[in-house]
């Protein structure tokens, strides 16, 4: 896969995206979200990828928290991915990955859709990050 050197955490998120790749190549699409979670989580393990699955964040309101959510992936602990198992990815699906990225004060993540005949995949930036 080529790196876009453009994009912050290009090297990480491309070897994300490959893994994602290789997953679709052998599953194809129909299953649901967590059998591509499983899966995903084998091919990122195998790429030598530090991951955590399905970690629960808080989400504030005003710096008081109003509830918690889970993210499907944090990747090298910078890198959030979302995964989705639909037949099109529609813009609430975008609006709502960028939002937790707002929400956990993440600068990039990645929304990845298995559903579809071939992998969908979003690079998102928040443009709210505060470093």
């Amino acid at each position: 896969m080529r790196v876009n050197k453009e994009y912050k955490y290009s090297d990480l998120t491309s070897k994300i995206i490959g893994s994602a790749m290789q997953v679709h190549s052998i599953l194809g699409n129909g299953f649901q979200e967590v059998i591509y979670q499983r899966a995903l989580g084998i091919e990122m393990q195998e790429q030598g990828l530090n991951f955590s699955r399905e970690v629960e964040m808080p989400v504030f309101y005003k710096k008081i928290p109003i509830g918690r959510r889970r993210v499907d992936f944090m990747i090298e602990e910078i890198v959030a991915v979302e995964i989705k198992a639909v037949i099109e990815l529609k813009d609430v699906h975008i609006a709502q990955a960028i939002n937790y990225l707002e929400a956990y004060n993440l600068e990039v993540g990645l929304l990845v859709n298995f559903g579809s005949k071939s992998l969908q995949f979003h690079r998102l930036t928040n443009k709210y990050f505060k470093s």
